[in-house]
């Protein structure tokens, strides 16, 4: 099964959410023109990540929500992107949706791996399930930002089925080489596409620094190889078609999964 693809490589401007929901409309159309079914943003596309912003903005998550919901109708294409939403405690959590083109959600992912150097673990509570679903292209998987440096969740997602995870981020200078490293080892190793979106530009959390986030957006094939890449400095739309069916034939010749042996996959029963 073949997928048109895009990724919506952009500057997040900080705790301006109309603007930044504006410009993420102004993707979708471009993408929608070129017959794009899937669109994916960035992490926290919507709001960015001032904390202080977050906790007075909390009664807007929900219309932001069903703002994208209506927009994924008008289009009709598939979006993903993470934003704030409240869980049923009203803490905020990192959540990454994906609405198919009718608006309804198909998959809702709250961020597990929070990134305490950042102190994300002091203002957004955790998700405790990973997300799997079944799309016209194949199975699907979602996964936010630092949740990249956790191998063991790519390889269950891979373990059950899925071929296209959905990585939207905000990771920012100095650690491009880690970016580009484990996006494409998350690939080979699991055998899957990965679909990596990055912010790009500069954000200011005021009192609490700023960050320049690298872009590099990329979409990476199974054998590794990266299909389309954005730059460090540059908002763009990078569109792409990609068969899905390939992740079939690759697990099926190179049986990563078949000659796994988990009776000893985990380090712990291999120590005396």
């Amino acid at each position: 099964m073949k997928l048109k693809i895009a990724l919506a490589q952009f500057k997040v401007i900080n705790s301006k959410s109309l603007e930044n929901l504006q410009k993420a409309e102004k993707f979708m159309s471009d993408a929608s023109s070129q017959n794009i079914e899937l669109i994916c943003f960035p992490e926290m596309f919507i709001t960015g990540f001032n904390w202080d912003f977050l906790n007075s903005d909390k009664n807007n998550f929900e219309s932001y929500i069903n703002t994208l919901s209506c927009y994924a109708k008008k289009y009709k294409i598939w979006i993903n992107g993470s934003v704030p939403e409240l869980n049923e405690e009203g803490k905020i959590c990192n959540t990454s949706i994906l609405f198919d083109s009718n608006g309804e959600r198909a998959a809702t992912y709250r961020k597990i791996h929070l990134f305490s150097y950042m102190k994300e673990n002091e203002h957004l509570a955790a998700g405790n399930k990973l997300a799997v679903t079944n799309t016209p292209w194949g199975k699907t998987g979602l996964s936010v930002c630092y949740d990249l440096r956790f191998p063991g969740m790519f390889q269950t997602y891979a373990i059950n089925g899925v071929k296209l995870q959905i990585h939207p981020a905000a990771w920012p200078y100095p650690r491009l080489e880690h970016w580009q490293t484990l996006t494409k080892a998350r690939a080979i190793e699991n055998q899957m596409f990965v679909a990596a979106i990055n912010q790009v530009g500069d954000e200011d959390f005021g009192s609490n620094g700023s960050v320049t986030y690298f872009g590099n957006s990329m979409i990476i094939d199974p054998w590794g190889k990266v299909l389309v890449q954005g730059n460090d400095k540059d908002e763009t739309l990078l569109t792409t078609e990609i068969d899905l069916d390939i992740v079939d034939e690759i697990r099926n010749t190179i049986t990563v999964f078949e000659d796994r042996n988990p009776a000893v996959c985990d380090i712990t029963n291999m120590i005396n």
